[in-house]
């Protein structure tokens, strides 16, 4: 059974910085494209960003391109999402997600984490 446990959300001010953590158990993420999605209230879940199944190259949402940055630690079983420049447009859950390739649908990932609180104040 696989499971994502997302961490690191928090309450920042704007131009700050966070760095989310995504810890996977019964997979590897070397196996596995890695995506971070956000979802704000009353809007649907968008992609943020992801990391290539075995590869570390990234792709990124043009809102955050050049703010987020996602790396991956096979030995920690764990993926990592830099967020910096935080604006509060950035306020949402953030979710890691595992699936077979990195793309944008979120149907295309087979498993999800429960999320962590992101906000960014004024």
């Amino acid at each position: 059974q696989v499971q994502l446990v997302e961490s690191g959300g928090g309450l920042v001010q704007a131009g700050g910085s966070l760095r989310l953590s995504c810890v996977a158990s019964g997979r590897s993420i070397a196996v596995s494209a890695m995506g971070w999605f956000r979802q704000a209230p009353g809007k649907e879940r968008e992609f943020v960003g992801g990391i290539r199944r075995g590869s570390v190259l990234t792709d990124f949402a043009d809102f955050v391109k050049g703010r987020f940055t996602i790396s991956r630690d096979n030995a920690k079983n764990t993926v990592y999402l830099q967020m910096n420049s935080l604006n509060p447009e950035d306020t949402a859950v953030y979710y890691c997600a595992a699936g077979p390739a990195l793309v944008t649908i979120t149907a295309a990932y087979d498993y999800w984490g429960q999320g962590t609180q992101v906000t960014v104040s004024s």
